[in-house]
């Protein structure tokens, strides 16, 4: 049991700000095991988003109390995620030999491609949030972060790691997934879904996994695999994926 605390922690500290306990560290053992629980780490993160979103609807507008919402779980990650999508945007978007790619999504800063696709990513989260009955919204937004990073534990695991000789943090966490714990996470993943009271919105789940297959597709083809800001970039699509589902399951269940 210390053990697998250890690890949860070692993965909540990996992909948030949320303060853990000074033994808990970068091992990359711990951090290596600690996908199952990427989807757990989904459930806060959303669940801080859910918080802030009811308590600002008591005082403000919905828009104002979404916008909260969405700055408060940005925070909370550092934009961890948004940052391997907007590198994912630039990284295919300029690059057009695998060299030239990886390159471009090693690079720290942001280019037009990752400028642009990270706007129109946040709009479209933004607005389709907007769209969903506002007694659902904290659920949506659970439901939607811990979903989306057990789509992404899925890349992790059909997908090989191609920065052999990188020696980022985050490679332990790329890598060597077993299918136990990608079943873990998504069970963890799928359990905020519940809270919706209506089978019909596990429906969402078949989109989700159809955007992870696309970008999965080009990740192939492009670099042979995947790495960290790839499966950044699928929790993301998946994440806005899920929210659009909703709606569309919601005018017709």
């Amino acid at each position: 049991m210390k053990k697998e605390i250890h690890i949860f922690f070692t993965a909540l500290m990996f992909f948030t700000r949320i303060p853990c306990p000074k033994w808990v560290n970068h091992d990359p053992t711990y951090l290596r095991l600690s996908a199952k629980y990427f989807s757990l780490v989904g459930i806060l993160v959303g669940s801080i988003g859910a918080f802030v979103f009811y308590v600002s609807s008591l005082l403000f507008s919905i828009e104002i109390s979404l916008l909260l919402s969405m700055v408060s779980t940005i925070y909370t990650t550092g934009a961890f995620h948004e940052d391997g999508f907007a590198d994912v945007c630039d990284g295919f978007g300029g690059g057009w030999t695998k060299d030239k790619i990886l390159l471009i999504m090693k690079d720290s800063r942001l280019g037009t491609f990752g400028s642009v696709g990270l706007m129109l990513l946040l709009a479209i989260k933004f607005m389709a949030l907007l769209e969903i009955n506002p007694d659902y919204i904290p659920i949506a937004l659970i439901a939607g972060h811990s979903l989306s990073r057990f789509i992404a534990t899925t890349l992790i695991y059909t997908h090989s790691y191609v920065r052999e000789n990188d020696d980022s943090k985050a490679k332990p966490a790329a890598k060597h997934i077993s299918l136990s714990m990608v079943i873990i996470s998504g069970i963890f993943g799928i359990l905020p879904v519940f809270l919706f009271q209506n089978p019909w919105i596990f429906l969402a789940l078949i989109p989700m996994y159809i955007s992870k297959v696309f970008l999965g597709v080009k990740f192939k083809k492009w670099i042979g695999g995947q790495t960290g800001d790839c499966a950044g970039a699928v929790q993301q699509l998946s994440e806005v994926v899920f929210y659009l589902s909703t709606i569309g399951l919601w005018k017709y269940i």
